[in-house]
């Protein structure tokens, strides 16, 4: 995408890119209007911004040579107005493609309505939790014409988020949060604020300011979903943030040898029990309904996508939210569930992918995945003893007979991962071939 601006005000432009700077946008930049009209006339642009006071020749007077001289279709234009004289001027020409924006710029209107004017969007829904929603919002993000909706396991109950749950009886803050800044267009040093965790301070300790932000917020605005929009609104998200439920709950977990887990953070570790025993079945004390946002966003997206994070905590434990299994396979988007790295002890020991489908496909009620994303990226071997040390292994793809009676979902495998300290999803690699799928018809 190519995008004129025009503004001798460099602080208006540099917040006016600032939001799309993770887009490969080709901005070209002048100060005056005449050399913005020249452009005009040799260039090809998608889009053209004009703030109305420049220098030379106002944005009203290249509008009027621009319709005058142009004879090719002309792309979309919005103008930057101070004041109620310069709209009702530019209003009353009536030119078509042309939208008025007054200042001071509320960025995440315009950021909206430029991705409306670039892009037909396509309203893709993430379900999950914790790291692995987080590296997918960040991967997504980067996608021209994606309108994100990222749906947010409620479930956590470990650390410093559980201490806040316990002490407010509030819905669980940090997967919202990662989610947040996942999507944030704040300056970096928001963002910063927003991760910012307490290392000492007695009570303070290993508390999340974020964490504390959304607890006020729940206070003062009486939910966890308001607080969520009025972050999202300090951070300027692209997107939206929803929890997957209102109802303060506990995970439950039976295994195979019918012990009962309580507690998302110990259905996580295998630390008392023996790992190799596999969860038999997954619940919610009490019974969790979902949001009518959340089902809501699930009927109308054009895709949904499950994965990555801990199987059963972050990604199953959506499913069981009443209503949203029945919303995600009655919806008609396509279903594309991003499988883990690596397995995780406790939860998907000696787990090969299929055995995540199948767990995927129970839980849903039915098979209706489209596509499921394998990483075939391969690790170093110091990487993979570390893990092995910690008993976790990749998880791998397996043969052919290992599909063919799991899904009809259409299998790839490809390098969407990294290893760095740690073995993780890539979030640039896997917008990248997510972006391939999209391209499937």
């Amino acid at each position: 995408m190519r995008i004129l601006l025009a503004s001798h005000n460099r602080s208006l432009s540099a917040l006016l890119r600032q939001p799309f700077s993770r887009f490969q946008y080709e901005w070209i930049l002048v100060e005056d209007g005449l050399d913005a009209f020249e452009k005009i006339l040799s260039g090809t642009f998608d889009l053209i911004l004009l703030d109305h006071d420049l220098p030379q020749i106002s944005a009203a007077e290249i509008l009027r040579r621009k319709f005058a001289a142009a004879a090719q279709k002309s792309p979309p234009v919005i103008v930057f107005t101070v004041t109620e004289a310069q709209r009702l001027e530019i209003e009353s020409k009536n030119y078509p493609r042309v939208e008025i924006i007054p200042r001071p710029v509320a960025i995440r209107d315009f950021v909206d309505r430029v991705r409306h004017i670039l892009h037909q969007d396509v309203r893709a829904v993430c379900l999950g939790g914790g790291t692995g929603l987080f590296t997918l919002l960040s991967g997504l993000k980067t996608l021209a014409g994606i309108n994100l909706t990222a749906i947010v396991s409620m479930s956590d109950d470990g650390g410093a988020t559980g201490r806040l749950r316990d002490m407010f009886g509030i819905l669980p803050p940090g997967d919202v949060r990662r989610s947040l800044v996942a999507l944030s267009t704040a300056p970096d040093l928001v963002n910063e604020l927003i991760q910012y965790r307490f290392d000492r301070g007695g009570e303070l300790a290993g508390h999340n300011l974020g964490n504390l932000l959304i607890t006020a917020l729940c206070d003062l605005r009486g939910s966890m979903a308001e607080a969520v929009k009025s972050i999202g609104e300090i951070l300027n998200i692209q997107g939206e943030v929803i929890p997957v439920t209102e109802t303060v709950n506990t995970l439950k977990a039976e295994l195979e040898d019918g012990t009962v887990v309580v507690g998302e953070s110990r259905i996580d570790l295998s630390e008392g029990r023996d790992p190799g025993l596999r969860i038999r079945r997954l619940w919610q004390d009490p019974p969790a309904r979902a949001t009518a946002e959340a089902l809501e966003a699930i009927a109308g997206a054009r895709y949904i996508f499950l994965g990555p994070g801990d199987l059963f905590t972050s990604v199953i434990s959506n499913f069981i939210v009443q209503g949203v299994s029945e919303a995600i396979c009655s919806s008609r988007a396509k279903k594309i569930y991003v499988c883990n790295i690596m397995t995780e002890p406790g939860e998907t020991t000696g787990f090969q992918a299929a055995d995540h489908v199948r767990e995927i496909v129970k839980y849903l009620g039915r098979d209706c995945l489209d596509f499921v994303l394998l990483s075939n990226t391969p690790f170093s071997a110091g990487a993979k003893e570390a893990y092995a040390s910690q008993k976790q292994f990749p998880v791998r793809s397996g043969g052919a007979e290992c599909w063919s009676d799991c899904t009809r979902a259409r299998i790839i495998e490809a390098d969407v991962a990294s290893e760095n300290v740690l073995v993780r999803h890539d979030s640039l690699k896997l917008a990248s071939e997510i972006k391939k799928i999209l391209e499937i018809q």
